[in-house]
């Protein structure tokens, strides 16, 4: 943005300091319970964001929805109640806060931390995102940018610094409690600058820190106990070495979302000659290579068994040292943690090796004295398969970071395996370079097992050889055919397995069963790996474990089905989210609730273990309802709020009281007066249930789902107390790329609102997008919305200081009707639009699309504007803009002469029904116009290129021919269309299949050429109008409309007269082009004759100067002219005089005073232009009378 634009900025974050300071003092959005119930209101909530950093870009896109949606519901009428909390449960702030302690132990204070080892290559010790959010010069730290795009700092403590804390304030976040005490505050002064809504009085901190919340948290937990909700014991999870306990969504820096996957873990029994590796240390012990597999079904089609060859392995042993298996050292350390070695966490390593050595590799390893073994080659005996023993064979694909590294070949099913099986197959040179000998290879061919439909009994080969692959690094076509394979073999449950015992059955039915026996039998066991990698806060590798710890039973039937209940009668905005909610309640099954690391909420029936961040923010909102009353605003709830409650008087006993209404005060047995806990209890009822839950897509898996359950738990027979919408977008990107600190494309809160101002940034970020699908901060936007909000300001300013000067009457000329009708339709839409959270088409309808109805109405009038239409545009607007952009609204509101009242307080626009005619009119004429400038051009362009390097004359008039009805040819073509449409149950076919029929029809056959362009633009009006195009008669009376607009259509186009005739009158191409909804112009160069007019007012302003009058041109066009030369906004201003005396008259001086020498002209004359002889003669026809001109005339403004 340029210095002018900074300095437009200024002056609005000036404006909005100004009008913050007002609401502040005014405490305008501190909202009540009233006393009545039946006042209707609307309370939203946004997840609080997490203390261990600031608030950025991202964070504001998602809490405008609820910012927005309740600006909106309060213009409505309603109580709306925007609350906002702030998280601080969970391990992120006791971490960096440990890592501290740990730097200044070992570097000393301030650290001196070895040279060059600041920086990692990765962004995995990184805080959570908005850690790098700033405030004032912080957000300016000058070692950030190049840090961010060097790579990841190693210490916390430079990375503190890298956001402009100084050493000795860095050194006081060592302790987790000042991270609680410095980040509230300053997360607050952020939101107040983007001018949020919020209720602040209900603004609080979790963990135990507020003894308040921490009450209310375990009374939730002891309800859920007592109505066996949670259990204890060990399950598969998320689970972080380093930190010694379950990793949970809000403990990573990265995979969050991620669970464990399942996997059968096929044992293929290494047979002997074992390889060098382990003959002596494997001897008397069962080897395994262990493969995981999500087909246990497939493994009667075994033919070999991958490995990669250059990927490393590791032998340890399991089942308490009896057995050995083979796999990579990663697979090995997820086994350590799932009960399958002696020790948990511990690897017995054996032996390390490559799947096979290569020249470059061995000649390496010898240089440097390490063994070169290898297990390519060798032969195991799998599981299920008809072939005795097969082999291990080589396969370049294999990943080392999913699954084990050893891969089960089952080429009759997997397009991967059969490619690599016939690289080995048809390449001997391939076969060669990895010592493998034919028959290793040749003899093992696919075995046909299960019959997919589509592709038969060998569907792999029949897959790949549609696809024509040539080799296993066909990734691509692979990956796609293996993903179609897979849904119609499993999941589409039609395709029949063909061998076993269960031949004959769906794939779908026995693939557990298959699994179930495969383990018993001691061929396979359960194996369980993070779906995708997930990195801790600590920088851990995440493995999944088999861990002790409490867990909340999601996977309870009856539970499941109560949530499934509360879905279905909760609006999701979109069929997206509410599939993904359903699915989710479909698959969740238990979630680890506790944890012993970090800060919270202690379990209170074993206060070893914490609540962690998600279990412990499901049902806050009820908090909400009440925290002003508890707390008063005191994020910690150190000093008591205004009912002087005390914490330890909030027993599980009151809470009961305060959430549910079957409960009497004789049972509660506290000292706390009763009016207080109605009080409390009113607050509740009035507020709750929820109306709007906000928050991004990546929380539907977790936080939403749980979000339901919850609630469905605690107010299990009271379903009016259940949430009523839940609203999930997708992530923010920054022009058009993801958001990176390590790219530098990364702003925070408050950097967007110092760079663009808050109504700026809130503008930019509603027109980001609203879809579950990722949305768009354009900084171009951005700045392009700065200057839109600076210029409609400034136009505000100039219009009430100039509304004198404006016409005062009803509505009444064509632009005036248009415009109001304008006003209606867009206030309509733009409610609609908010009512669907579609906030993007609010910003189009609400300010786009109205201020182009303003600008559309300025450029069309060509008189005074109208005072009334120009108030209750400005007023409107201010109006339905103000949940967006709400500063700049507050200030034209009082400019309006809203003093007293906020414009908070302000009502939606009452409007009339839109008149679609007047739609249509306004539509018509704007298509006529874009028509008539592209005709315009194209007659420049053929002149031109007629004249070649000489200058051509411009049209000075045009001739505009409007249709009655179409040409004989268009009408049956209409006709046709309209009954092909009604066969096709309302389309449209393809452009061939409409040709080929109608080209059979006789009298089309001679208008060929014209017959497809013609149907393509009945096409292109039906996409726009439906049915509407099949019309055979105009929708508007397109001759009044033109006529009433023929003094804009001179102005416009930049002519001096204009006829207006229909079709009937026009020649042969006049009859072809014209049509309905498209009348034909003809612009042609007239003679004229040039005429000085002078203005006699002595210090007007209003100069001589010449022009050109048209044979044809009537006195008004020449007014209408005159106004816009010398920019009067009313031609009926304009008085114009002819001299009696033509020829001497113009040689006396005129005065004022005495015009007895000239003669007022009639708006009706029409002028003639004499070219018979020259110079040209210029005459005045009124009623026939034609009166000579002259050289000049007299114009006076009155």
């Amino acid at each position: 943005m340029d210095t002018r634009g900074r300095t437009k900025v200024a002056e609005l974050l000036k404006m909005e300091k100004d009008v913050q300071k007002v609401w502040e003092e005014e405490k305008i959005y501190e909202m009540d319970a009233p006393e009545e119930l039946d006042k209707a209101k609307f309370i939203a909530t946004f997840p609080f964001p997490y203390m261990n950093g600031f608030l950025h870009l991202g964070h504001a896109f998602s809490l405008t929805k609820c910012e927005f949606a309740v600006r909106y519901q309060r213009l409505r009428g309603k109580n709306a109640l925007f609350p906002f909390g702030l998280h601080c449960t969970g391990m992120p702030i006791k971490a960096s806060a440990d890592k501290l302690k740990a730097e200044i132990e070992e570097f000393g204070l301030p650290p001196n931390f070895p040279p060059d080892s600041e920086l990692l290559p990765d962004q995995s010790l990184l805080p959570e995102t908005n850690s790098e959010s700033t405030i004032k010069d912080k957000a300016k730290g000058k070692k950030s940018k190049a840090v961010a795009k060097s790579g990841a700092l190693k210490y916390q403590w430079s990375i503190m610094k890298s956001l402009g804390f100084e050493d000795d304030e860095i050194a006081k976040f060592s302790d987790s409690l000042y991270w609680i005490q410095f980040f509230p505050p300053v997360t607050v002064e952020h939101l107040k600058k983007m001018g949020l809504g919020i209720d602040w009085r209900r603004t609080f901190i979790t963990t135990d820190v507020n003894p308040y919340f921490d009450s209310f948290v375990r009374w939730q937990f002891l309800k859920l106990k007592e109505q066996k909700r949670i259990d204890f014991g060990k399950r598969y999870t998320v689970f972080s070495p380093k930190d010694g306990q379950p990793c949970m969504d809000h403990d990573r820096s990265s995979g969050e979302g991620v669970g464990p996957q399942e996997y059968t873990l096929i044992k293929l029994h290494l047979l002997e000659p074992y390889p060098k590796a382990i003959q002596t240390i494997c001897k008397g012990k069962r080897v395994y290579l262990v493969a995981a597999t999500l087909r246990p079904e497939t493994m009667y089609g075994q033919t070999n068994c991958w490995v990669g060859p250059d990927i490393k392995y590791v032998a340890f042993t399991v089942n308490n040292d009896q057995d050995v298996f083979v796999c990579t050292r990663r697979a090995a350390r997820n086994m350590a943690y799932q009960g399958f070695t002696a020790q948990e966490g511990q690897v017995n390593v054996l032996a390390e090796f490559f799947g096979k050595v290569n020249l470059i590799l061995f000649f390496l390893l010898q240089i440097l004295f390490l063994p070169t073994y290898e297990i390519v080659g060798c032969r195991v005996k799998a599981p299920l398969t008809v072939y005795e023993s097969v082999y291990i064979l080589p396969m370049m694909t294999v990943k080392s970071d999913k699954g084990t590294g050893v891969v089960t070949s089952v080429p009759s099913d997997s397009p991967d395996d059969y490619a690599a099986l016939q690289d080995l197959k048809n390449k001997k040179l391939l076969r060669e370079k990895f010592g493998i000998v034919d028959e290793m290879v040749l003899p093992f061919n696919p075995v046909p097992i299960i019959d997919v439909p589509e592709f038969g009994k060998l569907s792999a080969p029949t897959a790949c050889d549609e696809a024509k692959v040539q080799s296993q690094n066909d990734i691509a076509t692979l990956v796609a055919i293996k993903d179609k394979l897979y849904l119609k073999s499993f999941y589409d449950g039609v395709s029949i397995l063909l061998v076993g015992k269960y031949a004959g059955r769906r794939v779908q039915d026995v693939k557990k069963h298959i699994q179930k026996e495969m383990i018993e039998t001691g061929d396979a066991c359960i194996y369980y790996e993070t779906e995708k990698p997930v990195i801790s806060r600590s920088g851990d590798e995440c493995v999944v474990a088999l861990c002790d710890q409490w867990y909340l039973n999601y996977g309870d039937h009856k539970w499941k089905e109560a949530t499934k209940k509360a879905l279905q009668g909760l609006n999701t905005y979109t069929d997206n989210v509410y599939n993904n909610l359903n699915a989710t309640v479909d698959w969740l099954h238990e979630h680890a609730c506790s944890r012993s690391y970090g800060l919270g909420t202690k379990l209170p029936w074993d206060e070893q273990y914490l609540i962690e961040s998600l279990s412990d923010s499901t049902i806050y909102m009820a908090y909400y309802t009440v925290a002003h009353l508890l707390q008063g605003g005191v994020f910690d709830g150190s000093k008591c709020g205004p009912l002087n409650i005390k914490p330890e008087q909030l027993t599980p006993a009151v809470w009961d009281y305060i959430f549910y209404d079957d409960q009497l005060y004789e049972n509660v047995k506290t000292d706390i007066e009763k009016w207080k806990l109605d009080k409390l209890k009113h607050e509740f009822n009035y507020w709750y249930p929820v109306d709007l839950r906000v928050s991004g897509k990546d929380l539907i898996q977790n936080h939403l789902t749980y979000y339901l359950y919850n609630h469905v738990a605690m107010w299990p027979s009271d379903p009016s107390k259940w949430p009523r919408s839940v609203w999930a977008n997708g992530h923010l990107l920054l022009n058009n790329e993801k958001m990176s600190k390590s790219t530098g494309n990364f702003l925070t809160l408050v950097e967007a609102v110092e760079r663009y101002s808050a109504d700026g940034m809130r503008l930019a970020l509603a027109d980001a997008g609203d879809s579950i699908e990722d949305a768009n901060f354009m900084e171009t936007m951005a700045d392009a919305g700065v200057l839109r909000l600076y210029n409609f300001l400034t136009w505000v300013i100039e219009s009430i200081t100039s509304l004198d000067e404006m016409a005062n009457h009803p509505p009444s000329t064509f632009p005036e009707l248009i415009f109001q009708n304008d006003i209606n339709k867009y206030v309509q839409i733009s409610a609609e639009n908010y009512e669907n959270m579609q906030f993007k088409e609010v910003v189009k309808s609400a300010f786009f699309e109205f201020q182009a109805a303003r600008d559309r109405y300025r450029e069309w009038s060509m008189m005074a504007l109208n005072r009334n239409l120009i108030l209750r545009f400005i007023e409107t607007q201010a109006i339905i803009l103000s949940p967006i952009c709400p500063h700049i609204c507050e200030t034209i509101w009082k400019l309006l002469g809203n003093v007293k009242n906020s414009i908070v307080h302000a009502k939606w626009p009452t409007v009339e029904p839109v008149v679609e005619e007047l739609s249509k009119q306004c539509a018509f004429l704007e298509d006529a116009l874009h028509d008539f400038r592209i005709r315009y051009k194209s007659t420049m362009a053929s002149k031109q290129k007629k004249a070649g390097k000489m200058p051509v004359e411009k049209p000075n008039m045009a001739i505009i021919y409007v249709a009655a009805g179409y040409p004989p040819w268009q009408e049956l073509t209409l006709t046709t269309l309209a009954k092909m449409h009604e066969v096709a149950c309302g389309s449209l076919p393809e452009n061939k299949i409409l040709s080929k029929e109608l080209l059979q029809i006789e009298e089309l056959k001679k208008h060929a050429k014209k017959l497809m362009p013609f149907v393509a633009s009945v096409k292109e009006s039906y996409d726009q109008k439906g049915v509407e195009a099949f019309s055979l008669q105009a929708q508007v009376d397109e001759l009044d409309i033109l006529t009433r607009n023929a003094a804009y259509l001179v102005s416009t186009l930049q002519l001096q007269a204009i006829q207006i005739h229909t079709s009937v009158h026009g020649g042969e191409k006049v009859q072809e082009e014209c049509r309905p909804g498209k009348p034909f112009i003809i612009f042609q160069t007239e003679k004229v004759c040039k005429l000085i007019l002078i203005n006699p007012t002595v210090g007007s302003g209003y100069f001589e100067f010449e022009t050109a009058v048209l044979h044809g041109e009537t006195v008004n066009n020449l007014k209408q002219r005159i106004a816009k030369r010398i920019s009067v906004s009313d031609a009926k201003q304009i008085l114009l005089y002819r001299y009696s005396d033509s020829i001497f008259g113009s040689r006396m001086i005129p005065v004022l005073e005495n015009f007895q020498q000239c003669t007022e002209v009639r708006s009706d004359g029409v002028f003639e232009v004499d070219n018979r002889r020259q110079p040209a003669t210029l005459s005045l026809n009124e009623d026939g009378y034609h009166h000579p001109i002259g050289t000049q005339m007299i114009y006076v403004v009155v």
